[in-house]
């Protein structure tokens, strides 16, 4: 009797689970007389168990989802996805192509990490990733970390973010004696939306697996909407907001003799897509359009030695060009046109030890080069060094968890004109402890704190006529003090898991533009404190034999204020787009013959610009998404039906002012596997 450990709809407990793994059964033995027994063997039975997508043990906080969960709750985008992390705050500017920005507890983008399958991603230009361009066909696991995760085994870059969005793509996985697999997926939907894709899984040998995936994006976008102007409501349409994108990816695994693993991995993105602007004085028209290329290998080789000594190495190229094309009477030509193009080169290495079992020691080393060349006039065409090293203390005993970090950055950059930045030398800081004071109870206090800082970027510095060379790192401390805990309360009930953080940050030498005699100009001007809490549930229940119900909820309570300047009308006023209130409530019904997921996202009021004033108020609001899909099996071939409704109350909103969100649409997919 073999058994097989699946994550899928079934909610036996998982302890049950691995007690039964653990027999490790080959045949049930069944006597037939005093001398003689036959082996009678049954068919494989499969076990299937779901976790709880809270991480109650973890020091600070981690959230996840998984890409079964996404596609069941009818998530259309990666900003869709986070939004549903609490603590995250996303900037959506509208439409299919509209850029898409997240960042921690209201710290900037700048201060918020992507990883993609473990690498880091980076714009040295920007500073904050366009978290829009990542697809979630191929996302097998996504997870938000503040301050840092768990894993000891992590480049060294990721100690230095405030908190680290990690993207974990599906790796091929082959029933039985299966060599090959292939999917086909497409997408059709409301404003012109339409998405073919295709992935092939193939094996190369006993040890060797590689994957191909591909798709193709298009939507023009251009949605109506209300615009209201005080008593006056017009129907409107969306300008502008058409795209056109191509996404492929390549891996190869291979696992040697010693049991070590190599994963190499080559990615490529292309889009173009109208940049929709604001809509302002009943004028919705917008002329700007972006191109974007984005490409990358990255090698990640991995080996235990032993008990004692774990080990990894990565290296990665990635390149970044990106064209931006304006029309209007403002420029002095009619047009503005600018070119920019990235190179990154990167390596790191990373090691745990473990000299006694409490006790692990983690050492990371990371080295970068990065390049910018840009058409914009007075480029210097600047070239950074990085190097930055991270040392990682655990100590883990009798409920005990204490983790110190201690991370070490130094920063060289050159220009081929004008005058070159300093160099940056600085160390961070940072611990977290977690008590779980019964060792029968899966309740857990937690406290962290974290000291990090953001790097000016390229733009910051160098941005024609904006650039300041002298600007110093933008510095954050990070508090969170917290309680998590998990139960199962019924024998109905599978889990019943929650955690309460409350944090506090302190953001200081805030990089602003700032306006100077004659011009703006980018200048340290800033301090900000953050106050929240962060509260998740999440449960499951057995409602029959074949009928499961999984609820899950996030609740952010946010007061963020400048106190940059107390003469300013600003002074203690909310920041910019910062809701006091936001959270989300998701219930997904596995039934034998339909599956029915419903979420609301809801965000409160915010306002536009520093002060706190009626003007500048954006209304807050609920969007609701309802999801029904079907698996039908034929004879080894699966096909998957999902139909969505997006926005089902047809709620008006924006995200940004005047940029309008869509109001209700449809989605609908149709997934092949064979």
């Amino acid at each position: 009797m073999q058994l097989t450990l699946k994550k899928s709809r079934c909610f036996m407990p998982l302890f049950v689970c691995m007690v039964l793994h653990s027999l490790n059964a080959e045949a049930i033995v069944a006597p037939v007389s005093d001398d003689s027994i036959t082996m009678q063997r049954i068919d494989d039975v499969v076990i299937e168990a779901r976790r709880s997508p809270i991480k109650v043990s973890t020091a600070a906080p981690v959230q996840t989802l998984s890409g079964t969960e996404l596609t069941r709750l009818g998530v259309q985008n990666m900003a869709d996805a986070v939004r549903r992390f609490a603590g995250a705050n996303v900037r959506d500017y509208g439409g299919v192509g509209g850029l898409k920005t997240v960042s921690v507890r209201n710290m900037g983008a700048a201060h918020a990490g992507v990883s993609y399958d473990g690498a880091p991603v980076s714009n040295c230009q920007a500073g904050q990733i366009d978290i829009g361009r990542f697809s979630l066909d191929n996302v097998s696991m996504l997870s938000l970390a503040i301050g840092q995760n768990e894993d000891l085994l992590q480049p060294a870059k990721l100690y230095a973010s405030a908190g680290v969005l990690s993207i974990v793509t599906q790796r091929p996985v082959f029933d039985g004696d299966d060599k090959s697999a292939f999917q086909v997926k497409i997408k059709g939907g409301s404003f012109g939306y339409i998405t073919p894709a295709v992935r092939w899984w193939q094996k190369l040998g006993e040890n060797t697996v590689t994957s191909l995936e591909g798709d193709y994006m298009r939507a023009d976008g251009n949605y109506p909407f209300r615009l209201v102007n005080g008593k006056y409501v017009t129907e409107e349409r969306r300008n502008n907001s058409a795209i056109t994108s191509w996404h492929g990816e390549g891996n190869l695994y291979h696992t040697f003799a010693d049991s070590s693993n190599l994963q190499v991995k080559g990615y490529y993105y292309y889009s173009k897509r109208g940049l929709p602007g604001p809509v302002t004085l009943y004028n919705p028209v917008s002329d700007e359009t972006l191109w974007d290329k984005n490409a990358f290998v990255q090698v990640k080789y991995r080996k235990e030695f032993s008990d004692k000594w774990n080990f990894l190495a990565q290296a990665k190229y990635n390149y970044g060009w990106n064209r931006d094309r304006d029309l209007g009477p403002q420029y002095s030509d009619g047009v503005y046109s600018a070119t920019h193009r990235q190179n990154e080169y990167y390596v790191t290495a990373s090691a745990v030890y473990r000299p006694v079992q409490p006790l692990q020691i983690a050492l990371a080393q990371d080295a970068a080069i990065n390049t910018l060349h840009s058409t914009m006039p007075e480029c210097p065409f600047p070239t950074r060094y990085t190097s930055l090293t991270a040392l990682n203390v655990r100590y883990r005993r009798n409920g005990l968890t204490v983790n110190g970090v201690l991370l070490g950055t130094y920063i060289n950059e050159r220009v081929k004109s004008g005058k070159k930045p300093d160099d940056l030398s600085r160390l961070s800081p940072g611990v977290s402890v977690s008590v779980q004071p019964w060792r029968d109870e899966q309740l857990y206090f937690r406290a962290m704190y974290k000291s990090t800082f953001r790097t000016p970027t390229f733009n910051d510095l160098y941005y024609y006529r904006l650039g300041n060379r002298k600007l110093r790192p933008e510095k954050a401390d990070e508090y969170n003090i917290g309680v998590t805990w998990s139960i199962m309360p019924a024998s109905f009930m599978d889990y019943l898991s929650f955690t309460v953080d409350g944090y506090f940050n302190n953001v200081t030498d805030k990089i602003v533009a700032f306006p100077t005699t004659y011009a703006w100009t980018m200048a340290n001007y800033g301090k900000v404190h953050v106050t929240g809490v962060d509260i998740t549930l999440a449960s499951a229940f057995s409602l029959s034999r074949k009928v499961q119900l999984t609820l899950s909820g996030a609740y952010t309570f946010q007061k963020a204020v400048d106190l940059t300047d107390p003469d300013s009308k600003s002074y203690k006023h909310q920041l910019p787009y910062t809701p006091r209130h936001s959270g989300n409530v998701s219930a997904v019904i596995d039934m034998p013959w339909v599956d029915v997921g419903y979420s609301i996202v809801g965000v409160g009021k915010r306002y536009c610009l520093s002060q706190n004033i009626p003007v500048n108020k954006i209304d807050g609001y609920a969007e609701h998404t309802l999801t029904v899909s079907h698996e039908f099996l034929f004879r080894g071939y699966i096909l998957d039906l999902q139909g969505e409704i997006i926005n089902l109350t047809d709620k008006q909103y924006d995200v940004i002012k005047y940029y309008p969100m869509p109001g209700r649409s449809w989605r609908v997919t149709g997934t092949f596997k064979f």
